[in-house]
């Protein structure tokens, strides 16, 4: 049931839902870029029906880049399609464009973007064999990113979570790195809190999730599932605390619903 009102809040719910899925992980103490082709490209169909607006700009803009023999201008193309196909959902075709359209800028931004979008389609993607291949889409190009700037901290939090569904513990290692460098960052606090309460290690999980906080107030995943640990480990007092927080910060009904759910198992 816990699971059920997390994966209904969180704002990535397929991430979660992944996550919820994962092989229990133990989390033990301190113990010009080119792309990858290690996977296999297939290029992009419409496919599913989306807003008019939306699915007539694609349409416009599809045209240009088919009928565009100029690499400059279809770079061009191919970045706004990726924009438009996200705007759409249809996170993997946003992938493919942003990829190619990196392939021609060649810049870290581009190819920061193109593994952002693979990313997003990978945490959204349900058919696992599907996740899979957008997962290592997603490791080719932040490690040639990683190559240029291995200080990129947030780039290699995503990295990290890319392998919770095949290599857990190599992920949970990454997040550790990036908090042995800094250890402020809030998506790798973030991540580690979240992955402890999958495994069901609830005082691992108060221990980064209570810096989170205390880092960034307002973070409400983060207070929501400190409110979860927190009951878990029986301070209901701390856990009631925290979810009337969230309450505070986020007015949305299904939000306030699923709290309310909580503080009810709390009385």
């Amino acid at each position: 049931m816990i699971k059920t009102r997390i994966i209904l809040l969180v704002v990535s719910v397929a991430l979660i839902a992944i996550i919820f899925l994962l092989p229990k992980v133990v989390i033990e103490n301190d113990a010009p870029l080119a792309s990858g082709d290690s996977t296999a490209q297939t290029k992009p169909e419409m496919h599913k029906p989306i807003a008019p607006e939306t699915g007539n700009a694609i349409k416009a803009v599809r045209s240009l880049y088919e009928k565009s023999s100029e690499k400059e201008k279809n770079a061009i193309f191919a970045d706004s399609l990726a924009d438009l196909y996200r705007e759409a959902g249809k996170f993997d075709s946003s992938a493919w464009f942003a990829e190619d359209a990196a392939k021609f800028y060649g810049t870290p931004g581009s190819w920061t973007k193109a593994g952002d979008q693979y990313y997003e389609a990978y945490t959204f993607a349900v058919d696992a064999k599907k996740q899979g291949m957008l997962a290592r889409k997603a490791q080719d190009i932040y490690k040639q990113v990683l190559a240029e700037n291995p200080k990129n901290l947030d780039v290699k939090t995503k990295l990290a979570m890319t392998y919770m569904t095949e290599a857990p513990m190599q992920g949970v290692a990454l997040l550790r790195e990036i908090l042995e460098v800094d250890p402020t960052h809030e998506e790798a606090l973030y991540n580690l809190g979240m992955l402890s309460v999958q495994s069901r290690q609830y005082d691992k999980a108060v221990g980064h999730l209570e810096k989170l906080i205390k880092i960034s107030p307002e973070h409400i995943q983060g207070r929501l599932l400190l409110g979860i640990s927190l009951m878990e480990t029986g301070d209901k007092k701390g856990a009631r605390e925290q979810l009337e927080k969230v309450k505070q910060l986020d007015n949305d009904p299904a939000v306030q619903e699923t709290v309310d759910s909580y503080l009810k198992d709390l009385k």
